[in-house]
């Protein structure tokens, strides 16, 4: 099964030097590494842009462009904003914030039925509410 892959998860495991569960790495980058060695790990464009905005240097930029460009982006279709703005509308009515990307990965998800694996609590506040499954 594929998983998306929040940027909250790509952004902890790149600026963490390679290291083993026993050396106290994150379990979310382990799940990360395993996904990306079994070709299950799941990109988005929005979460590339997430990635690489706000490099200030452009050899950092392009050292990460570069590492990135072995993942697809996700193909989303009209029906992915549209269930986005949906998702947003329902969490706002409810008193749940959450960002317009936040939004578009749920909605991408759910749309492919896909586990999201983020660290970002926002996602467990959109949970009770939006049909997606948060791995871990």
């Amino acid at each position: 099964m594929q998983v998306l892959v929040d940027t909250s998860v790509w952004s902890l495991a790149l600026r963490r030097p390679v290291a083993s569960a026993a050396e106290g790495e994150p379990r979310e980058v382990a799940l990360l590494r395993d996904l990306i060695g079994d070709g299950r790990a799941v990109m988005m464009g929005a979460i590339r842009q997430e990635l690489l905005s706000g490099i200030r240097s452009a050899p950092q930029f392009d050292a990460l462009r570069d590492a990135l460009s072995g993942f697809d982006d996700l193909p989303l279709e009209r029906a992915d904003y549209e269930r986005a703005a949906e998702f947003f509308n329902q969490c706002r009515s409810r008193g749940v914030q959450g960002s317009n990307t936040d939004f578009l990965i749920c909605a991408a998800a759910a749309g492919r039925r896909l586990p999201i694996l983020t660290t970002d609590r926002d996602f467990t506040l959109f949970k009770p509410h939006l049909p997606i499954e948060l791995m871990g």
